[in-house]
């Protein structure tokens, strides 16, 4: 795997914290899920506007790329709706448990958009012990069965993204690609609003407003200039290797905010722990195998 700065680590962890705090935000906001993607989406694109003005970047983009932005963020608008929707059919531990699984369906879809790109053993060997991890969660918490489920479609929609994402981030300014992301994002909430939400929508309260901020231009504007920066300069399958601690940091942090209701049974965190294992594992793993490689090349 090649090497990067101790920053892009740093800056890429920063980012996975603020990601991780996102499931706890999306059980705090007191709002039916699609409006908290709503919101969440309009407000940010409010904020990387703002962000590109000083930035001194321009909005305008050509059609076909600004279309082409706009679709990949209606795979974020609906990564995000299932996300929040997994954690509320379940708990906020057992969201975050599902979304390592991006590492494996990048790991099988990646060879497919990039022909440069093969499948690799030691890829193949961490994705089968990642869906025995994924059975040991089913085994013992089959209660939140549906919203693990939905966390796992979750978890396939980001690997889209992040994937496809890969190929535009060096045409423009990331807040620019971000806005019209965020736009894709809003548009796709506002179709399926008259679907999904069972009340009228109805202005945030107070309380409410405070956390939409914390998520929109914390956890989103922010996070995502830190994802979209990084991304230039590390693969989507290094990006995902750490990505997979994402439930780590979301774990604990439920745990401090929710205390007893997000404690899970041991079966829970054996599948968990599996799952970081094999994340601390990969790396290695890579790296002896293209030793290995590069010494019986020589």
């Amino acid at each position: 795997m090649p090497k990067h700065p101790l920053r892009d680590y740093l800056q890429l962890h920063l980012v996975i914290l603020a990601w991780g705090f996102t499931a706890i935000l999306g059980k705090l906001i007191t709002m039916p899920t699609l409006e908290v993607v709503a919101w969440r989406t309009a407000m940010a694109s409010l904020g990387l506007a703002l962000v590109a003005k000083l930035a001194g970047a321009s909005l305008r983009v050509p059609s076909r790329l600004g279309w082409s932005f706009f679709g990949i963020g209606v795979l974020v608008g609906l990564h995000w709706f299932t996300f929040f929707l997994s954690a509320r059919l379940a708990t906020a531990s057992v969201c975050l448990a599902a979304l390592p699984t991006i590492m494996l369906w990048c790991s099988l879809i990646e060879p497919l958009v990039d022909g440069t790109r093969r499948w690799r053993i030691t890829e193949m060997l961490v994705g089968v012990i990642m869906v025995g991890a994924v059975w040991i969660i089913y085994r013992f918490e089959f209660t939140h069965w549906l919203g693990f489920t939905v966390g796992l479609v979750s978890a396939f929609l980001a690997a889209a993204f992040a994937l496809i994402n890969k190929h535009l981030t060096k045409r423009e300014h990331p807040a620019v690609i971000s806005f019209w992301q965020m736009i894709g994002a809003f548009a796709v909430s506002l179709v399926l609003l008259p679907f999904f939400s069972e009340a009228k929508p109805m202005l945030p309260s107070a309380e409410n407003f405070l956390w939409l901020l914390v998520l929109s231009q914390v956890c989103t504007v922010g996070a995502y200039l830190g994802y979209m920066d990084v991304l230039r300069r590390m693969s989507v399958f290094t990006i995902n290797v750490v990505y997979n601690l994402e439930p780590v940091y979301g774990i604990v942090l439920a745990a401090l905010v929710f205390g007893d209701k997000e404690r899970m049974s041991g079966g829970f965190y054996l599948g968990a722990g599996i799952i970081v294992a094999a994340v601390i594992a990969l790396p290695v793993l890579n790296r002896k195998v293209a030793g290995a490689a590069s010494v019986a090349g020589s």
